[in-house]
């Protein structure tokens, strides 16, 4: 029996354990994966923390690197993989802001990417930090990063057909069936 198409999104603090629930519930989807990593190497931490991330998945996965292309990744992959995990879109967002995107190209890009993944046959677990609950910034930067954040998170839950929130490492369903 085939299951239908999922859009899934899992949300959280950093840390609190969204990517290691997106793999986990990965496993209960058939065909082949793939991991749309945004992350960059740009330092010797975050070098370390790709190839942990990388060890984590096995070699059952094909990992896709893309900061800021990630519409066209689906478009080109979507059909491809019975499921593609991007992890993650506030990392997409702070390599879009760092590239000199403002928010109404943001914006559309959000939408132009929530289309293409409806559009592609294969499913998607898409991960984001929840920004929102800490204090409001100095940084007018900073300000902007959290509220372009949060309204990104408002399209991709809606269109979502679930919606996980991670709470020190516990999953709370708040939505879908």
């Amino acid at each position: 029996m085939n299951m239908p198409k999922k859009i899934i999104f899992i949300t959280g603090a950093a840390r609190s354990g969204k990517s290691q629930f997106a793999l986990g519930i990965a496993q209960d989807f058939p065909g082949p994966k793939a991991y749309l990593a945004t992350a960059q190497a740009l330092d010797e931490e975050m070098t370390e923390r790709i190839r942990r991330h990388i060890w984590a998945r096995g070699p059952h996965w094909r990992t896709l690197e893309e900061p800021l292309r990630i519409t066209e990744v689906i478009q080109e992959h979507g059909d491809r993989f019975g499921l593609i995990l991007l992890d993650c879109l506030t990392l997409w967002l702070s390599n879009a802001l760092m590239a000199g995107w403002n928010e109404e190209t943001v914006m559309v890009e959000t939408d132009r990417f929530l289309q293409a993944a409806r559009r592609v046959s294969g499913n998607l677990i898409l991960v984001g930090n929840e920004v929102g609950w800490g204090i409001v910034s100095e940084n007018a930067l900073a300000r902007a990063f959290r509220d372009i954040s949060g309204r990104i998170q408002q399209k991709v839950a809606k269109e979502a057909d679930e919606v996980y929130l991670i709470v020190c490492g516990i999953p709370q369903k708040i939505k879908g069936a």
